[in-house]
């Protein structure tokens, strides 16, 4: 018990530490979002006296009569009360209702991705790792150059030959605008349909890295004394394959896979502005380029907590799954 506790009281520090350095540092950057605001009221032609900058102040937490102390003691408080702050880039709707809409697209969409690259890489990992030396393992050389080809590269030679050359698929947007998104069938076929590329990307580029990991592992544990001693007893190569090589050499992927899935909610930047997807990676990328303290400051909230608690997860089962870890603790 006392394993558990001091794992627990690590990741509430390490989350504490995370929503500090979530606090300051989008106040390093240079400019602020009542600039920006403030901008953008001017060009309309709007009032800029010093009162209106003040109640901007108020309103997006960044007072400058505030000691930064005094505001991050706020920031704290806000968060407790699940208020994140208004949104500068879509003001002025709270940034927790823009995450609100973007966030399931892009856990749609990358955690699909993620868990379909995850399946066939440690699939194709198996047979090729069983298989070593046979025409199978050229595969791997295929897969891993396919891996490093850039990101951004390889989604916009997709978007070139099968959007634009073969128009199998649509070249951006999540679904088609005549739609009013809902649940219903035809609005859910068009976003399958428009997500099919941007997914296609992620998993041609990552489904390499999980192929080569589980091959590697496949090779180590076929060389293991109790695999020797299944075949001495006569068992089938697909059942020892299945049920005591790959179980024993997927373990390792298995913690790998559940620590990506905390970054699932970070989305892809690239994947998501190569493609105009409404992911959080847009919204992100759209919150730096305003100053969107709020913004920022709620994505990067979602995003630590979500690979905070896939690791603390992940811990957790190893110490069940295998007591070792647990020794001196």
């Amino acid at each position: 018990m006392r394993y558990y506790f001091r794992k627990l009281a690590f990741y509430l520090a390490a989350l504490w530490a995370a929503l500090t350095l979530n606090f300051f540092i989008p106040r390093l950057m240079p400019g602020n979002p009542v600039d920006t605001l403030m901008a953008r009221l001017q060009q309309r032609g709007g009032s800029v006296d010093p009162s209106v900058r003040r109640s901007y102040e108020l309103l997006l937490g960044t007072d400058t009569e505030e000691p930064l102390w005094g505001q991050y003691v706020s920031y704290l408080g806000n968060l407790l009360r699940g208020d994140l702050g208004i949104s500068v880039s879509a003001f002025p709707a709270p940034a927790a209702e823009v995450i609100r809409q973007s966030l399931p697209w892009t856990i749609v969409l990358v955690g699909i991705a993620t868990l379909l690259s995850f399946v066939i890489g440690i699939t194709l990992g198996t047979l090729v790792g069983w298989r070593r030396g046979t025409w199978l393992d050229n595969l791997v050389p295929a897969t891993t150059v396919l891996a490093a080809v850039p990101y951004f590269w390889l989604a916009l030679i997709l978007v070139a030959l099968l959007g634009s050359a073969l128009r199998w698929f649509p070249l951006m947007g999540g679904y088609d605008v005549i739609l009013t998104p809902g649940w219903t069938w035809e609005f859910i076929g068009s976003a399958v349909y428009h997500g099919t590329l941007p997914a296609l990307t992620i998993v041609i580029s990552s489904v390499g890295g999980w192929l080569l990991g589980m091959r590697n592992m496949m090779v180590s544990a076929v060389s293991e004394d109790y695999i020797l001693t299944a075949r001495a007893k006569g068992l089938r190569d697909s059942r020892i394959m299945t049920h005591y090589a790959s179980r024993n050499a997927v373990l390792p992927s298995v913690a790998g896979f559940a620590i990506s899935l905390g970054f699932v909610v970070a989305g892809s930047i690239i994947t998501e502005q190569v493609f105009s997807y409404p992911g959080i990676g847009g919204k992100l990328l759209q919150a730096v380029q305003n100053n969107d303290y709020a913004l920022m400051q709620g994505i990067f909230l979602v995003i630590t907590v979500a690979v905070l608690g896939t690791n603390l997860i992940v811990d957790l089962l190893y110490g069940l799954i295998d007591p070792r870890t647990r020794a001196g603790n």
